[in-house]
């Protein structure tokens, strides 16, 4: 039989090794055919991605400088006595002129990038009064002779009396007035695929720059004049410069119209400065308003470009900002990409075919041990099991054909248990029914006893008897409950209060002499759906089993909480005496298993109590370290299934003790 088997597996393993090879050859050209649509289309996605990110990040610098812009003008304009000074200028105060330029410059030293800003002040007809600047990283007095009231962001300040900061086109007849008319000059260059002509008109002799403008008023909240505060972008890169240093970006330009002002884009390396945007951006960007996300020619090559308007204070556009890519390296990315994995695909065959062997192997010897195992326990040997080897398919085969003999062997060990312990439940009847006598004769004569006896020490002596055969007629009952079909009558049982009971009754017995009981019962526990008198027997066994293995004394606590899902109440019983051996504890609730000395104990109590608690759809638990001490946890369901709250024990209640 063995040699069959092994013939039909070396054809399964010749089958696999064929397999394997085949699978390598054609899935390395498919994988030569399919690899250069899926290289594009991923690098493709990755471009416009970053691309996109790149325009967050340019967008979030240019946001911030004209923040900072504007934060500038309103505190120079919220200066008291500022409406006052600009009188005093007009005047020919020199002093005062001094002390304003001083605040000018102060202001104009916050910026972190020193470049092309101004800094002016004008009265309420826009007349210049005062003039600072940093140009060509320079602080310069710039002049102040003339009027800037046909700037339309100023004019609307003084109209509104609101402060206002936006991209402004500023005439060069304004620039003239400052100095800085050379500065914003630009020649316009032929520039391939650009527009015939030009987006303005202004462009190549006005300047683009960011402008924040505040009103400065009177005491009577009237206007008396206003602070502009701007960056010129024309010939200043600082801005493009920071946004491609900090954050990474590769180019970026500021146009004003369609023309380049600001740039970090190359042409024969000088910054292409005058050079034009492409028609299709020049018509999506400038003349519908919209951002452009795609290919575009740059001066003299491609780039992967996001191009967004910019918008004057009136919402018009006045130019765009642009981040792009070199679409040269990205080409040569995919290229390089593309050659790699064809070139491992095709690798990929040779070592396909020597590991296809082994791994053909790997799979046929478990299979052949499953199949052997197999044969083995059809003729009786149910101990056979298979190695336990990998994490495959396979290997998940084999457990699985380990677990259900595992589970066959375990259903004959439970089919010999259930009849040993249908023998125990007999003895278990027959003895109780012995003991219903002798205490029915106990109780007859203590209520005999009773009633002639006076108030005093022997007639409490006589009550604990009575008490205590009472409860020895209750364990009986839970003893046959172990032995036959046993019904639990449920009712709203108050688990506090019984426990706390339980505690006195046990505080009054000299066996608690020398212990110390600690009580953490949470109050106003919700009402069990249980029966009392079994869940009295599984507690006061708990605790009498807590207290004899402290014969020297120690420390018993009775802890009840509600479970963290409120759904169950968890009490739990800590002793501080010798522990139970690790040997011990999977025996700890099978019938008639005892530590205690012979006549000391049934070793029935806690197997009684883990039925009754199974019975109650609970759990019980023990944990022990020898020497230090043990703790019971039982849980309790709040609810029992309304099917259940009058339901019958199974007559096999398992032994197996959650430990």
């Amino acid at each position: 039989m063995k040699f069959r088997l092994r013939g039909i597996f070396d054809r399964l393993q010749n089958v696999l090794l064929i397999s394997f090879i085949l699978i390598a050859v054609v899935t390395s050209v498919m994988g030569i055919w399919t690899t250069s649509v899926v290289v594009n289309d991923y690098t493709e996605q990755a471009e416009n991605e970053r691309v996109a990110r790149d325009m967050n990040l340019a967008a979030a610098f240019y946001e911030q400088s004209l923040t900072q812009l504007k934060g500038a003008a309103i505190r120079l304009a919220d200066e008291q006595a500022l409406a006052e000074q600009i009188d005093a200028v007009r005047a020919g105060d020199t002093a005062i002129q001094g002390d304003i330029e001083h605040r000018m410059i102060a202001e104009l030293n916050t910026f972190c990038c020193p470049s092309t800003h101004f800094v002016l002040i004008v009265d309420e007809d826009g007349n210049l009064v005062a003039a600072y600047g940093i140009v060509k990283h320079s602080l310069q007095k710039l002049p102040a002779v003339g009027n800037w009231h046909d700037l339309p962001l100023l004019a609307a300040v003084l109209a509104d009396q609101q402060p206002q900061a936006a991209t402004e086109v500023v005439d060069a007849s304004l620039l003239t007035q400052i100095g800085l008319a050379e500065q914003a000059r630009i020649p316009l260059k032929e520039t391939p695929k650009a527009y015939p002509e030009p987006f303005d008109p202004r462009e190549g002799s006005a300047g683009l720059a960011q402008i924040a403008c505040a009103p400065v008023l009177d005491t009577d909240e009237e206007i008396a004049g206003a602070v502009l505060v701007g960056h010129l972008f024309n010939n200043d890169f600082t801005l493009v410069d920071r946004i491609q240093a900090v954050a990474g970006v590769d180019t970026v330009t500021i146009f004003f119209g369609d023309l380049r002002v600001s740039t970090n884009v190359r042409e024969d390396s000088e910054r292409a400065i005058g050079t034009r945007v492409s028609q299709i951006v020049f018509d999506t960007v400038l003349t519908q308003g919209k951002p452009f996300t795609g290919i575009a020619y740059v001066v003299n090559e491609w780039f992967i470009t996001r191009y967004i308007p910019l918008l004057d204070h009136r919402g018009e556009v006045v130019g765009s900002l642009y981040v792009g890519a070199r679409r040269a390296a990205f080409i040569e990315l995919q290229r390089t990409l593309r050659n790699r994995i064809m070139l491992m695909s095709l690798m990929a065959i040779v070592p396909a075919a020597l590991l296809a062997l082994p791994i053909a192997r790997l799979i046929t010897h478990p299979l052949e041990e499953i199949a052997w195992a197999s044969r083995q326990v059809a003729q009786g040997n149910i101990q056979m099991r298979v190695p336990n080897r990998g994490v495959g398919e396979v290997a998940v085969l084999g457990r699985a054909f380990n677990t259900m003999l595992a589970e066959l062997e375990e259903t004959q060990v439970q089919l010999i248990r259930k009849e040993r312990l249908a023998s125990m439940g007999q003895l278990a009847a027959g003895v109780a029914h012995q003991l219903n006598n002798p205490l029915g004769t106990i109780l007859l004569f203590a209520d005999l006893l009773l009633q002639d006896l006076p108030e005093g020490k022997s007639r409490e002596d006589v009550q604990m008897i009575g008490r205590e055969a009472r409860r020895a007629k209750e364990i009986v009952a839970a003893l046959l409950n172990f032995a036959r079909q046993q019904r639990v009558w449920a009712q709203p049982t108050a688990l506090d209060t019984m426990l706390h009971e339980i505690v006195e009754r046990a505080r009054q017995q000299p066996a608690y002499e020398h212990i110390q009981i600690v009580e953490q019962i949470t109050p106003d526990l919700p009402r069990l759906e249980a029966d009392p008198v079994q869940l009295s027997n599984v507690f006061v066994n708990l605790i009498d089993n807590a207290a004899d293995a402290m014969p020297e004394g120690g420390t018993l606590t009775v802890k009840a909480d509600l479970s963290p899902d409120r759904q169950s109440v968890v009490v739990q019983v800590t002793d501080t005496g010798c522990g139970i051996p690790p040997e011990n504890i999977k025996h700890i609730f099978s019938p008639f298993f005892t530590t205690k000395p012979l006549g000391q104990g049934t070793g029935l109590g806690l197997s009684i109590a883990y039925g009754i608690v199974k019975m109650h759809h609970g759990a019980i638990q023990v944990k022990s370290r020898v020497g230090k001490g043990t703790t019971f946890t039982v849980t309790l369901p709040v609810h029992m299934p309304k099917s259940d709250t009058q339901a019958s024990l199974p007559k096999e209640v398992s032994t197996t003790p959650e430990v």
